[in-house]
């Protein structure tokens, strides 16, 4: 079965045996090391999920960044605290126009008020677009009016990585090869590679064919060794597949 607790901690492990650093988004913009992985979490729900995933990282004395959405289904404040407490970097996932139906004034305004809430609870110096696929605003377009580096941002991934240099890979769809199916989750890459199993990355790694820098995107909600919790999660995210597959093709 993929997509399990189970399925992770044999995944980090063959990454470990590689001899990978485990960098957070802000140490690699600022010190990128030659042979590294960025272990991102876009903490869209169950935020306990993302809290299992940072204390196994942390059992490992490794670390990632986990971005919090400001919307109850993510933002838990004791977890919050909790996944900063064990040495990983917290940010802001933030959808402000689509939160905000395209209004760039208001839009800004909320994700200013949202960024210093959340910097009560954590330094946050990276931010990260919420996709929000069933929106028809792309929340990026903030930027096209503001500059996120005016609230002491230092980087966001779609803006700050040269993802010809960095290996991107995500579970966005409850599968690795989901770009088509993903709405914005998407990069212009050189890298001809591509997954479609957990196991198909360990195995690459275990024959040292993963490229030296790597970004690789986790929504722990889908990962669950709960049967039930991951029947359900399978079926729900075939069902949103679909539908994304058709808005790509409408508005294309």
């Amino acid at each position: 079965m993929d997509f399990t607790v189970k399925k992770y901690n044999e995944l980090l492990r063959s990454l470990i045996d590689q001899d990978y650093s485990f960098q957070t988004f802000e140490e690699f913009l600022k010190a990128p090391k030659a042979r590294s992985i960025i272990l991102r979490h876009d903490v869209d729900l169950m935020p306990a999920n993302s809290l299992a995933f940072a204390r196994i990282q942390a059992n490992q004395n490794i670390k990632g960044v986990y971005y919090f959405r400001a919307v109850p289904e993510s933002w838990d404040e004791a977890v919050i605290k909790e996944i900063a407490s064990l040495g990983h970097e917290i940010g802001y996932h933030y959808e402000c126009l689509t939160t905000c139906d395209g209004n760039l004034e208001k839009g800004i305004k909320d994700f200013e008020s949202n960024l210093n809430k959340l910097r009560k609870l954590a330094p946050v110096v990276t931010i990260c677009m919420h996709g929000s696929p069933m929106s028809k605003y792309d929340s990026k377009d903030l930027w096209k009016h503001y500059n996120y580096r005016d609230y002491q941002i230092i980087g966001e991934p779609y803006f700050d990585v040269d993802f010809r240099e960095v290996f991107y890979i995500t579970d966005t769809g409850r599968r690795w090869d989901g770009d088509k199916v993903s709405v914005r989750d998407k990069v212009n890459s050189s890298f001809n590679l591509s997954f479609h199993t957990t196991q198909q990355i360990i195995e690459a790694a275990q024959k040292n064919k993963l490229p030296d820098k790597i970004m690789m995107t986790f929504h722990p909600q889908r990962w669950n060794d709960n049967l039930f919790n991951w029947s359900k999660e399978l079926v729900v995210q075939n069902i949103k597949n679909i539908v994304k597959l058709g808005l790509i093709r409408l508005r294309s």
